[in-house]
């Protein structure tokens, strides 16, 4: 295989890699939506659950289930507070049962589990355990875009890296590119997502636990030391598998679902006053 032919072949490698780890990543993770198909009166239908709501206003719950002798409910409480469930009664909208869930601060979670019924019938969605969506700021679309295009693009790289220590070829300046874009994804737009997002530029350590912002301080850390070990006249020779081993680490840090251990309110520190449920059906 000619030098040419063998460089296009490492980059679709490459590529194909990142849309693998792209879909895993979508389709992992605490806020992607809970979807299934559930039976009632001996009717099948769809469901999806959410688990994330961005921007303002009330997360409006829907299912749609056009026989009209359902029902709805929607159980909801603030996630890890000692409160029982209240009962949120859904209305019907057409072929829609709907029910608008409480805004939240940034950050704020609730669990919440969706009972139809149909005379002595009933089905819960999701079905075993409540779902638990959070809340947060509007992000700019655009923002949110090129976040997500470099911290991929750094992931592609960085593969490319890995594949050229192995073929034997420079893997310096794939270790550069993969650390610069680490650094504009991560760390640079990625703190202005979590500010807009969560109100917050870096909630990860020394700061506080924020897994996604952690996650980004030891990607950038690993191209660091793999840079920091090909310095040098005998630097491709001697360091080389150190940009597998950070390669290695980035793997491992996309395996790891995204907003994983994120940004979350401890309510049980909230003033009495902002924990008010108000206008709302009383607590079953």
């Amino acid at each position: 295989m000619n030098k040419k032919l063998k460089t296009a072949f490492c980059w679709i490698i490459a590529f194909f890699f990142t849309l693998t780890m792209a879909h895993y990543q979508r389709l992992t993770g605490p806020t992607y939506p809970i979807s299934g198909k559930a039976t009632l009166g001996g009717t099948s239908f769809n469901y999806d659950i959410k688990r994330t709501h961005g921007g303002s206003g009330d997360h409006l719950v829907s299912v749609e289930i056009p026989d009209t002798a359902v029902t709805g409910v929607v159980l909801w409480k603030r996630y890890k507070y000692p409160e029982p469930f209240h009962t949120l009664p859904m209305l019907r909208e057409g072929t829609l049962l709907t029910a608008p869930l409480p805004h939240q601060p940034p950050a704020g979670k609730l669990e919440y589990q969706v009972t139809l019924s149909r005379g002595t019938e009933s089905v819960k969605l999701p079905p075993d355990v409540a779902a638990v969506i959070r809340f947060k700021g509007d992000v700019p679309t655009m923002l949110l875009i090129m976040h997500v295009f470099f911290m991929f693009l750094a992931l592609m790289v960085a593969a490319r890296a890995a594949l050229a220590a192995f073929c034997g070829e420079p893997t310096r300046h794939h270790a550069i590119a993969s650390l610069l874009f680490v650094v504009v994804g991560g760390l640079i737009l990625g703190p202005f997502v979590q500010k807009y997002a969560f109100g917050a530029y870096w909630t990860g350590w020394p700061f506080g636990e924020d897994l996604t912002d952690n996650k980004t301080a030891v990607m950038a850390l690993a191209w660091v030391i793999a840079l920091w070990r090909l310095k040098g006249t005998n630097g491709e020779k001697i360091g080389r598998w150190w940009t597998v081993v950070a390669m290695v680490v980035m793997f491992a840090v996309y395996m790891i679902p995204h907003s994983m251990r994120g940004s979350e309110i401890d309510y049980t520190k909230l003033s009495a006053d902002s924990l008010k449920v108000s206008d709302m059906p009383k607590v079953e």
